[in-house]
């Protein structure tokens, strides 16, 4: 084996052992909690009083209140997508090969910084506060997501200049290049 690859089996091992490590942690587990939570707390609310609540603003503050639980909805999905598949990674139902896929990750296109809707200082409160909550969860588990795949995103684009030295190396034949 070359340095190269074992540095590279090396890396991957350890970035296996981390991303298990959270999968089975304390923090996983309240983070999982928490994002369950949320996603039924607010599928109650807008199936409910959300609803009730709703019928009773002004054009301009109904239109944002359908912007925003959408979002809110969109997010929240996000969210629990990606902790189900963390569930799966610790659960051996999924390969962390799989869940380091595209589709499975946050990204920066997921994350566009969207202004409120224009009438968004009306929204029911409860609404503002699941707002506030599923924010503060998105961004918590984006850079979770960020952390602990950063290794292996960084480890599967391939390196130019090792790509070109070992090109010139099988070229000339030389170890020395």
């Amino acid at each position: 084996m070359t340095d190269r690859l074992i540095l590279s089996v090396a890396a991957d091992a350890a970035a296996t052992r981390r991303i298990l490590d959270f999968a089975r942690s304390e923090v996983f587990e309240r983070t999982f909690r928490e994002g369950m939570v949320l996603v039924e707390e607010t599928a109650a609310y807008l199936d409910g009083p959300g609803r009730a609540a709703s019928k009773r603003l002004d054009r301009l503050a109904a239109l944002a209140y359908a912007g925003e639980s959408m979002r809110l909805t969109t997010r929240l999905m996000q969210v629990a997508s990606w902790l189900l598949v963390q569930r799966a990674v610790r659960e051996g139902e999924m390969t962390l090969s799989e869940a380091s896929d595209d589709k499975y990750r946050f990204s920066e296109r997921d994350r566009p910084d969207l202004p409120a809707f224009n009438g968004a200082a009306s929204l029911p409160d409860t609404l503002k506060g699941l707002l506030m909550r599923c924010e503060m969860l998105y961004e918590r588990v984006r850079r979770i997501d960020e952390s602990m795949y950063a290794d292996m995103a960084a480890e599967a684009a391939p390196n130019q200049v090792t790509t070109q030295m070992a090109r010139l190396r099988e070229a000339f034949g030389g170890e020395s290049i």
